[in-house]
Protein backbone atom coordinates (compact mmCIF):
# COMPACT_ATOMS: atom_id res chain seq x y z
CA UNK A 1 0.00 0.00 0.00
CA UNK A 2 2.82 2.39 0.92
CA UNK A 3 4.55 1.71 -2.40
CA UNK A 4 1.28 2.32 -4.27
CA UNK A 5 0.78 5.58 -2.37
CA UNK A 6 4.33 6.68 -3.12
CA UNK A 7 3.89 5.90 -6.81
CA UNK A 8 0.65 7.86 -6.88
CA UNK A 9 2.32 10.81 -5.20
CA UNK A 10 5.22 10.71 -7.64
CA UNK A 11 2.85 10.55 -10.61
CA UNK A 12 0.93 13.55 -9.32
CA UNK A 13 4.15 15.48 -8.76
CA UNK A 14 5.31 14.68 -12.29
CA UNK A 15 1.90 15.65 -13.59
CA UNK A 16 2.13 19.05 -11.90
CA UNK A 17 5.62 19.49 -13.27
CA UNK A 18 4.43 18.67 -16.79
CA UNK A 19 1.51 21.09 -16.56
CA UNK A 20 3.78 23.81 -15.20
CA UNK A 21 6.02 23.28 -18.20
CA UNK A 22 3.08 23.76 -20.56
CA UNK A 23 1.95 26.87 -18.71
CA UNK A 24 5.54 28.12 -18.93
CA UNK A 25 5.52 27.60 -22.69
CA UNK A 26 2.49 29.87 -22.94
CA UNK A 27 4.14 32.44 -20.64
CA UNK A 28 7.38 32.32 -22.66
CA UNK A 29 5.57 33.05 -25.92
CA UNK A 30 6.14 36.82 -25.86
CA UNK A 31 9.80 36.63 -24.85
CA UNK A 32 10.57 34.09 -27.58
CA UNK A 33 8.78 36.16 -30.22
CA UNK A 34 10.58 39.30 -28.98
CA UNK A 35 13.90 37.51 -29.46
CA UNK A 36 12.98 36.90 -33.10
CA UNK A 37 12.40 40.63 -33.56
CA UNK A 38 15.79 41.36 -31.96
CA UNK A 39 17.32 39.01 -34.53
CA UNK A 40 15.61 40.88 -37.38
CA UNK A 41 16.96 44.16 -36.03
CA UNK A 42 20.49 42.81 -35.58
CA UNK A 43 20.51 41.63 -39.17
CA UNK A 44 19.21 44.99 -40.38
CA UNK A 45 21.92 46.92 -38.51
CA UNK A 46 24.59 44.78 -40.20
CA UNK A 47 23.52 46.10 -43.60
CA UNK A 48 25.64 48.74 -45.30
CA UNK A 49 24.13 52.25 -45.13
CA UNK A 50 23.16 52.19 -48.79
CA UNK A 51 21.09 49.07 -48.26
CA UNK A 52 19.48 50.42 -45.10
CA UNK A 53 18.41 53.48 -47.03
CA UNK A 54 16.36 51.24 -49.33
CA UNK A 55 14.40 49.90 -46.35
CA UNK A 56 13.30 52.98 -44.37
CA UNK A 57 10.19 51.19 -43.13
CA UNK A 58 11.98 48.12 -41.73
CA UNK A 59 12.45 49.27 -38.15
CA UNK A 60 8.87 50.55 -38.08
CA UNK A 61 7.77 47.05 -39.06
CA UNK A 62 9.74 45.68 -36.09
CA UNK A 63 7.87 48.06 -33.80
CA UNK A 64 4.61 46.87 -35.29
CA UNK A 65 5.67 43.26 -34.73
CA UNK A 66 6.27 44.01 -31.05
CA UNK A 67 2.81 45.48 -30.76
CA UNK A 68 1.27 42.38 -32.41
CA UNK A 69 3.24 40.15 -30.02
CA UNK A 70 1.84 42.07 -27.06
CA UNK A 71 -1.70 41.67 -28.43
CA UNK A 72 -1.22 37.91 -28.80
CA UNK A 73 0.25 37.84 -25.31
CA UNK A 74 -2.84 39.59 -23.97
CA UNK A 75 -5.07 36.87 -25.42
CA UNK A 76 -2.80 34.17 -24.00
CA UNK A 77 -2.88 35.75 -20.54
CA UNK A 78 -6.69 35.85 -20.61
CA UNK A 79 -6.68 32.23 -21.73
CA UNK A 80 -4.52 31.24 -18.76
CA UNK A 81 -6.55 33.30 -16.31
CA UNK A 82 -9.66 31.41 -17.41
CA UNK A 83 -7.94 28.05 -17.08
CA UNK A 84 -9.01 25.96 -14.10
CA UNK A 85 -6.23 23.47 -13.31
CA UNK A 86 -7.74 20.12 -12.33
CA UNK A 87 -4.92 19.58 -9.82
CA UNK A 88 -3.45 21.63 -6.99
CA UNK A 89 -0.77 23.65 -8.75
CA UNK A 90 0.44 25.31 -5.56
CA UNK A 91 1.77 22.23 -3.78
CA UNK A 92 5.50 21.86 -3.32
CA UNK A 93 7.14 19.34 -5.59
CA UNK A 94 9.89 16.98 -4.57
CA UNK A 95 10.99 16.05 -8.07
CA UNK A 96 13.20 19.01 -8.91
CA UNK A 97 10.72 21.16 -10.78
CA UNK A 98 13.28 23.96 -10.98
CA UNK A 99 15.71 21.84 -12.95
CA UNK A 100 16.09 22.76 -16.62
CA UNK A 101 13.67 20.68 -18.69
CA UNK A 102 14.93 18.09 -21.11
CA UNK A 103 14.70 19.31 -24.67
CA UNK A 104 12.02 17.54 -26.66
CA UNK A 105 12.91 16.04 -30.02
CA UNK A 106 9.87 16.65 -32.17
CA UNK A 107 8.60 15.99 -35.62
CA UNK A 108 6.16 18.77 -36.40
CA UNK A 109 3.22 17.35 -38.31
CA UNK A 110 0.17 18.50 -40.25
CA UNK A 111 1.54 21.80 -41.44
CA UNK A 112 4.35 21.90 -38.87
CA UNK A 113 1.94 21.87 -36.00
CA UNK A 114 2.00 19.02 -33.53
CA UNK A 115 0.85 19.36 -29.94
CA UNK A 116 -0.48 15.94 -29.11
CA UNK A 117 2.45 14.89 -27.00
CA UNK A 118 1.89 16.71 -23.76
CA UNK A 119 0.68 15.11 -20.59
CA UNK A 120 -3.06 15.11 -20.17
CA UNK A 121 -3.35 12.86 -17.14
CA UNK A 122 -5.82 14.60 -14.87
CA UNK A 123 -6.87 13.71 -11.36
CA UNK A 124 -10.57 13.20 -10.84
CA UNK A 125 -11.60 16.72 -9.95
CA UNK A 126 -14.94 18.49 -10.00
CA UNK A 127 -14.71 22.04 -11.27
CA UNK A 128 -17.53 24.51 -11.02
CA UNK A 129 -20.28 26.26 -12.95
CA UNK A 130 -21.76 24.65 -16.03
CA UNK A 131 -25.32 24.32 -17.19
CA UNK A 132 -25.16 21.67 -19.89
CA UNK A 133 -24.63 17.95 -19.30
CA UNK A 134 -21.34 16.62 -20.54
CA UNK A 135 -22.91 13.61 -22.21
CA UNK A 136 -25.98 11.43 -22.22
CA UNK A 137 -23.64 8.53 -21.54
CA UNK A 138 -23.47 7.52 -17.90
CA UNK A 139 -19.76 8.19 -17.51
CA UNK A 140 -20.21 11.90 -18.07
CA UNK A 141 -23.47 12.91 -16.40
CA UNK A 142 -22.97 15.87 -14.10
CA UNK A 143 -25.00 18.95 -14.90
CA UNK A 144 -23.59 20.97 -12.01
CA UNK A 145 -20.03 21.31 -13.26
CA UNK A 146 -18.48 22.98 -16.23
CA UNK A 147 -15.67 20.48 -16.44
CA UNK A 148 -17.07 17.00 -16.00
CA UNK A 149 -14.85 14.21 -14.77
CA UNK A 150 -14.67 10.67 -16.06
CA UNK A 151 -12.31 8.07 -14.73
CA UNK A 152 -10.49 5.59 -16.92
CA UNK A 153 -10.35 2.18 -15.28
CA UNK A 154 -6.75 1.49 -16.25
CA UNK A 155 -4.51 0.94 -13.25
CA UNK A 156 -1.16 1.68 -14.84
CA UNK A 157 0.23 4.94 -16.12
CA UNK A 158 -0.46 5.71 -19.76
CA UNK A 159 2.59 5.02 -21.84
CA UNK A 160 1.49 6.54 -25.14
CA UNK A 161 3.03 9.91 -25.82
CA UNK A 162 4.28 12.14 -28.59
CA UNK A 163 7.49 14.16 -28.67
CA UNK A 164 9.00 11.94 -25.96
CA UNK A 165 6.83 13.50 -23.23
CA UNK A 166 5.50 11.01 -20.70
CA UNK A 167 1.81 10.84 -19.91
CA UNK A 168 1.38 10.30 -16.21
CA UNK A 169 -1.68 8.20 -15.53
CA UNK A 170 -4.88 7.68 -17.40
CA UNK A 171 -7.70 9.58 -15.77
CA UNK A 172 -9.64 11.95 -17.95
CA UNK A 173 -11.95 14.91 -17.71
CA UNK A 174 -14.62 16.28 -19.95
CA UNK A 175 -15.95 19.81 -20.20
CA UNK A 176 -18.97 21.19 -21.94
CA UNK A 177 -20.01 24.55 -23.25
CA UNK A 178 -21.73 26.56 -20.56
CA UNK A 179 -24.89 28.42 -21.43
CA UNK A 180 -23.68 31.05 -18.98
CA UNK A 181 -20.69 31.34 -21.29
CA UNK A 182 -18.25 33.88 -19.97
CA UNK A 183 -20.51 35.06 -17.15
CA UNK A 184 -19.18 32.83 -14.38
CA UNK A 185 -16.36 33.80 -12.10
CA UNK A 186 -12.99 32.92 -13.59
CA UNK A 187 -10.36 31.51 -11.26
CA UNK A 188 -7.34 33.71 -10.77
CA UNK A 189 -3.88 32.19 -10.54
CA UNK A 190 -0.72 34.21 -10.29
CA UNK A 191 0.90 32.57 -13.28
CA UNK A 192 3.71 35.14 -13.02
CA UNK A 193 4.82 33.61 -9.74
CA UNK A 194 8.37 32.28 -10.30
CA UNK A 195 7.29 28.78 -9.29
CA UNK A 196 5.08 28.63 -12.40
CA UNK A 197 7.83 29.73 -14.78
CA UNK A 198 10.39 27.38 -16.26
CA UNK A 199 13.01 27.91 -18.93
CA UNK A 200 11.34 25.73 -21.53
CA UNK A 201 12.92 24.82 -24.88
CA UNK A 202 11.83 26.78 -27.92
CA UNK A 203 10.10 23.73 -29.33
CA UNK A 204 7.54 24.08 -26.52
CA UNK A 205 6.90 27.71 -27.44
CA UNK A 206 6.50 26.65 -31.08
CA UNK A 207 3.50 24.61 -29.94
CA UNK A 208 1.89 27.77 -28.61
CA UNK A 209 2.39 29.35 -32.04
CA UNK A 210 0.72 26.29 -33.52
CA UNK A 211 -2.24 26.82 -31.21
CA UNK A 212 -2.58 30.38 -32.50
CA UNK A 213 -2.73 29.04 -36.06
CA UNK A 214 -5.25 26.40 -35.00
CA UNK A 215 -7.48 29.17 -33.66
CA UNK A 216 -7.63 30.50 -37.22
CA UNK A 217 -8.42 27.06 -38.62
CA UNK A 218 -11.24 26.32 -36.21
CA UNK A 219 -12.65 29.62 -34.98
CA UNK A 220 -11.87 32.49 -37.36
CA UNK A 221 -13.60 33.63 -40.56
CA UNK A 222 -10.26 33.26 -42.34
CA UNK A 223 -10.28 29.53 -41.58
CA UNK A 224 -13.63 28.96 -43.28
CA UNK A 225 -12.00 27.65 -46.46
CA UNK A 226 -10.11 24.93 -44.58
CA UNK A 227 -13.22 24.07 -42.59
CA UNK A 228 -15.14 23.74 -45.84
CA UNK A 229 -12.45 21.44 -47.21
CA UNK A 230 -12.16 19.24 -44.12
CA UNK A 231 -15.32 19.54 -42.05
CA UNK A 232 -18.07 20.09 -44.60
CA UNK A 233 -17.66 16.67 -46.33
CA UNK A 234 -17.90 15.01 -42.90
CA UNK A 235 -20.95 17.01 -41.86
CA UNK A 236 -22.69 16.34 -45.18
CA UNK A 237 -21.99 12.63 -44.85
CA UNK A 238 -23.37 12.55 -41.30
CA UNK A 239 -26.48 14.36 -42.49
CA UNK A 240 -26.92 11.82 -45.29
CA UNK A 241 -26.38 8.80 -43.08
CA UNK A 242 -28.67 10.01 -40.28
CA UNK A 243 -31.47 11.86 -42.11
CA UNK A 244 -33.99 11.59 -39.26
CA UNK A 245 -32.41 12.56 -35.97
CA UNK A 246 -34.81 12.36 -33.06
CA UNK A 247 -34.40 15.04 -30.41
CA UNK A 248 -35.43 12.63 -27.68
CA UNK A 249 -32.86 10.05 -28.80
CA UNK A 250 -30.14 11.72 -30.86
CA UNK A 251 -27.39 9.55 -32.36
CA UNK A 252 -24.01 9.63 -30.63
CA UNK A 253 -20.77 10.66 -32.31
CA UNK A 254 -17.19 10.51 -31.01
CA UNK A 255 -14.54 12.82 -32.48
CA UNK A 256 -11.02 11.70 -31.42
CA UNK A 257 -8.26 14.24 -31.95
CA UNK A 258 -10.81 17.05 -31.68
CA UNK A 259 -8.24 19.83 -31.35
CA UNK A 260 -9.96 23.11 -30.50
CA UNK A 261 -13.39 21.53 -30.75
CA UNK A 262 -15.01 23.15 -33.78
CA UNK A 263 -15.82 19.94 -35.66
CA UNK A 264 -17.26 18.33 -32.54
CA UNK A 265 -19.40 21.43 -31.95
CA UNK A 266 -20.63 21.49 -35.56
CA UNK A 267 -21.63 17.83 -35.25
CA UNK A 268 -23.52 18.67 -32.08
CA UNK A 269 -25.34 21.45 -33.91
CA UNK A 270 -26.44 18.85 -36.49
CA UNK A 271 -28.37 17.06 -33.75
CA UNK A 272 -25.86 14.50 -32.46
CA UNK A 273 -24.69 13.80 -28.94
CA UNK A 274 -21.13 14.77 -29.80
CA UNK A 275 -18.03 14.20 -27.72
CA UNK A 276 -14.61 15.46 -28.72
CA UNK A 277 -11.54 13.72 -27.36
CA UNK A 278 -8.23 15.55 -27.14
CA UNK A 279 -4.85 14.49 -25.78
CA UNK A 280 -2.93 17.77 -25.88
CA UNK A 281 -3.03 20.07 -22.87
CA UNK A 282 -2.01 22.91 -25.18
CA UNK A 283 -5.19 22.35 -27.17
CA UNK A 284 -7.43 21.83 -24.15
CA UNK A 285 -6.41 25.05 -22.42
CA UNK A 286 -7.34 26.99 -25.56
CA UNK A 287 -10.50 25.08 -26.46
CA UNK A 288 -11.89 25.43 -22.95
CA UNK A 289 -11.31 29.18 -23.17
CA UNK A 290 -13.15 29.48 -26.47
CA UNK A 291 -16.00 27.12 -25.62
CA UNK A 292 -16.61 28.24 -22.06
CA UNK A 293 -15.42 31.80 -21.73
CA UNK A 294 -16.02 33.73 -24.95
CA UNK A 295 -19.04 36.00 -24.67
CA UNK A 296 -19.66 37.13 -28.24
CA UNK A 297 -18.58 36.78 -31.87
CA UNK A 298 -15.21 38.25 -32.81
CA UNK A 299 -14.45 39.11 -29.23
CA UNK A 300 -10.70 38.56 -29.51
CA UNK A 301 -8.02 39.58 -32.02
CA UNK A 302 -4.78 37.73 -32.75
CA UNK A 303 -1.95 38.15 -35.22
CA UNK A 304 -1.19 34.56 -36.28
CA UNK A 305 1.21 35.13 -39.17
CA UNK A 306 3.84 37.34 -37.52
CA UNK A 307 6.19 34.53 -36.54
CA UNK A 308 7.92 34.18 -39.89
CA UNK A 309 9.11 36.68 -42.48
CA UNK A 310 9.25 34.00 -45.17
CA UNK A 311 6.89 33.80 -48.15
CA UNK A 312 4.96 36.98 -47.31
CA UNK A 313 3.43 38.92 -50.16
CA UNK A 314 3.59 42.12 -48.14
CA UNK A 315 4.13 43.37 -44.60
CA UNK A 316 0.44 44.19 -44.45
CA UNK A 317 -0.41 40.54 -45.12
CA UNK A 318 2.03 39.35 -42.47
CA UNK A 319 0.72 41.79 -39.85
CA UNK A 320 -2.98 41.45 -40.57
CA UNK A 321 -5.31 40.82 -37.62
CA UNK A 322 -7.65 37.85 -37.30
CA UNK A 323 -10.74 38.00 -35.10
CA UNK A 324 -12.26 35.05 -33.29
CA UNK A 325 -14.55 33.29 -32.63
CA UNK A 326 -16.57 33.63 -35.82
CA UNK A 327 -19.55 32.21 -33.92
CA UNK A 328 -20.48 32.33 -30.25
CA UNK A 329 -20.24 28.67 -29.19
CA UNK A 330 -22.94 28.82 -26.53
CA UNK A 331 -25.37 30.37 -29.02
CA UNK A 332 -24.62 27.99 -31.87
CA UNK A 333 -27.55 25.63 -31.21
CA UNK A 334 -25.71 22.66 -29.75
CA UNK A 335 -27.44 19.43 -28.77
CA UNK A 336 -27.60 18.58 -25.08
CA UNK A 337 -24.75 16.25 -24.26
CA UNK A 338 -21.97 18.02 -26.16
CA UNK A 339 -18.66 17.53 -24.36
CA UNK A 340 -14.90 17.45 -24.67
CA UNK A 341 -13.00 14.63 -22.97
CA UNK A 342 -9.31 15.03 -22.22
CA UNK A 343 -7.10 11.96 -22.31
CA UNK A 344 -5.30 9.47 -24.49
CA UNK A 345 -7.67 7.85 -26.99
CA UNK A 346 -6.33 4.35 -26.41
CA UNK A 347 -6.51 4.59 -22.63
CA UNK A 348 -9.94 6.22 -22.43
CA UNK A 349 -11.84 4.45 -25.18
CA UNK A 350 -9.99 1.16 -24.99
CA UNK A 351 -11.84 0.57 -21.73
CA UNK A 352 -14.40 -2.24 -21.79
CA UNK A 353 -17.19 0.12 -20.70
CA UNK A 354 -16.96 1.89 -24.08
CA UNK A 355 -17.73 -1.23 -26.13
CA UNK A 356 -20.63 -0.68 -28.55
CA UNK A 357 -21.31 2.80 -27.13
CA UNK A 358 -21.18 4.95 -30.26
CA UNK A 359 -23.31 5.25 -33.37
CA UNK A 360 -20.52 6.91 -35.32
CA UNK A 361 -16.84 7.79 -34.96
CA UNK A 362 -15.39 10.71 -36.93
CA UNK A 363 -11.60 10.95 -37.35
CA UNK A 364 -10.19 14.06 -39.04
CA UNK A 365 -6.39 14.30 -39.34
CA UNK A 366 -6.19 11.79 -36.52
CA UNK A 367 -5.30 8.20 -37.34
CA UNK A 368 -1.69 9.07 -38.24
CA UNK A 369 -1.13 10.28 -34.65
CA UNK A 370 -0.95 6.64 -33.55
CA UNK A 371 2.08 4.72 -32.39
CA UNK A 372 0.16 1.70 -33.66
CA UNK A 373 -2.57 2.53 -36.16
CA UNK A 374 -3.85 -1.06 -35.97
CA UNK A 375 -4.72 -0.43 -32.32
CA UNK A 376 -6.65 2.69 -33.27
CA UNK A 377 -8.69 0.75 -35.83
CA UNK A 378 -9.33 -2.07 -33.37
CA UNK A 379 -10.66 0.35 -30.76
CA UNK A 380 -12.82 2.24 -33.27
CA UNK A 381 -14.38 -1.07 -34.32
CA UNK A 382 -14.93 -2.13 -30.73
CA UNK A 383 -16.62 1.07 -29.53
CA UNK A 384 -19.00 1.26 -32.51
CA UNK A 385 -22.30 -0.54 -32.25
CA UNK A 386 -23.08 -3.10 -34.95
CA UNK A 387 -24.01 -1.15 -38.06
CA UNK A 388 -22.19 1.91 -36.72
CA UNK A 389 -20.29 4.23 -39.05
CA UNK A 390 -16.66 5.35 -39.20
CA UNK A 391 -16.02 8.51 -41.22
CA UNK A 392 -12.36 9.39 -41.78
CA UNK A 393 -10.56 12.28 -43.47
CA UNK A 394 -6.83 12.83 -43.40
CA UNK A 395 -3.35 11.91 -44.63
CA UNK A 396 -0.92 9.34 -43.28
CA UNK A 397 1.86 11.62 -42.09
CA UNK A 398 2.71 9.45 -39.12
CA UNK A 399 3.67 11.59 -36.13
CA UNK A 400 6.35 9.26 -34.80
CA UNK A 401 7.89 8.24 -38.12
CA UNK A 402 10.98 10.40 -37.65
CA UNK A 403 11.33 10.09 -33.89
CA UNK A 404 14.83 9.17 -32.82
CA UNK A 405 15.11 8.31 -29.16
CA UNK A 406 14.52 5.34 -26.96
CA UNK A 407 14.70 1.92 -28.57
CA UNK A 408 11.33 1.27 -26.91
CA UNK A 409 9.71 3.97 -29.11
CA UNK A 410 7.21 2.40 -31.51
CA UNK A 411 5.86 3.69 -34.78
CA UNK A 412 3.93 1.43 -37.13
CA UNK A 413 3.59 3.19 -40.49
CA UNK A 414 1.22 1.54 -42.94
CA UNK A 415 0.18 2.43 -46.45
CA UNK A 416 -3.38 3.48 -47.16
CA UNK A 417 -3.96 0.08 -48.77
CA UNK A 418 -2.83 -1.68 -45.60
CA UNK A 419 -4.89 0.61 -43.36
CA UNK A 420 -8.04 -0.27 -45.30
CA UNK A 421 -7.17 -3.96 -45.33
CA UNK A 422 -6.78 -3.93 -41.53
CA UNK A 423 -10.12 -2.14 -41.22
CA UNK A 424 -11.79 -4.89 -43.25
CA UNK A 425 -10.26 -7.46 -40.90
CA UNK A 426 -11.95 -5.69 -38.00
CA UNK A 427 -15.37 -5.99 -39.57
CA UNK A 428 -15.64 -2.79 -41.61
CA UNK A 429 -17.19 -2.52 -45.05
CA UNK A 430 -16.28 0.37 -47.35
CA UNK A 431 -19.26 2.41 -48.49
CA UNK A 432 -17.75 5.62 -49.86
CA UNK A 433 -14.17 6.59 -50.71
CA UNK A 434 -12.57 9.55 -52.41
CA UNK A 435 -9.59 11.90 -52.18
CA UNK A 436 -9.97 15.45 -50.87
CA UNK A 437 -7.34 18.12 -51.41
CA UNK A 438 -6.87 20.35 -48.38
CA UNK A 439 -4.44 22.36 -46.31
CA UNK A 440 -3.85 22.39 -42.55
CA UNK A 441 -3.44 25.63 -40.55
CA UNK A 442 -2.17 27.26 -43.74
CA UNK A 443 -1.77 30.99 -44.22
CA UNK A 444 -4.06 31.56 -47.21
CA UNK A 445 -1.97 34.53 -48.35
CA UNK A 446 1.40 32.81 -48.10
CA UNK A 447 3.55 32.15 -51.17
CA UNK A 448 4.04 28.59 -49.93
CA UNK A 449 1.09 26.24 -49.45
CA UNK A 450 1.37 22.63 -48.29
CA UNK A 451 -1.49 20.62 -49.74
CA UNK A 452 -2.64 17.20 -48.63
CA UNK A 453 -4.50 14.75 -50.82
CA UNK A 454 -6.39 13.34 -47.89
CA UNK A 455 -8.18 10.01 -47.84
CA UNK A 456 -11.89 10.37 -47.18
CA UNK A 457 -14.06 7.35 -46.52
CA UNK A 458 -17.18 6.05 -44.88
CA UNK A 459 -16.98 2.53 -43.47
CA UNK A 460 -19.73 0.63 -41.73
CA UNK A 461 -19.23 -2.00 -39.06
CA UNK A 462 -20.86 -5.26 -40.11
CA UNK A 463 -23.81 -6.50 -38.13
CA UNK A 464 -22.76 -9.76 -36.56
CA UNK A 465 -25.04 -12.77 -36.66
CA UNK A 466 -25.99 -14.57 -33.45
CA UNK A 467 -23.70 -17.46 -34.34
CA UNK A 468 -20.78 -15.03 -34.78
CA UNK A 469 -21.51 -13.41 -31.43
CA UNK A 470 -21.27 -16.76 -29.63
CA UNK A 471 -18.11 -17.95 -31.36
Amino acid sequence: MDERTNNSGLEEALEIQSLRRIISAYLNYAAAAEEDVHRYERSFHKLPPSHKALLPHYLYKCRRLRWCISENGYVILNMLQAFEPPIDMTRNLETGENEPPVSICTTLNEGSCSTDGESTRLNQTSLKKANIEASSMGNFRDSDTRIHTATCSCSSACGACDDKTKVFGCQTYAYSVSEANGKGDCPTFDWWDPSFQLNVPLVDVDKVRCIIRNIVRDWAPEGQRERDQCYRPILEELDRLFPTRRKDRPPSCLVPGAGLGRLALEISCLGFISQGNEFSYYMMICSSFILNHTQRQREWTIYPWIHSNCNSLSDRDQLRPVEFPDIHPASAGITDGFSMCGGDFVEVYGDQSQEGSWDTVVTCFFIDTAHNVVEYIEIISRILRDGGVWINLGPLLYHFADSYGSEDEMSVELSLEDVKRIAFQYGFELEIERTIETTYTANPRSMMQNHYFAAFWTMRKKIQSRSQLHQ
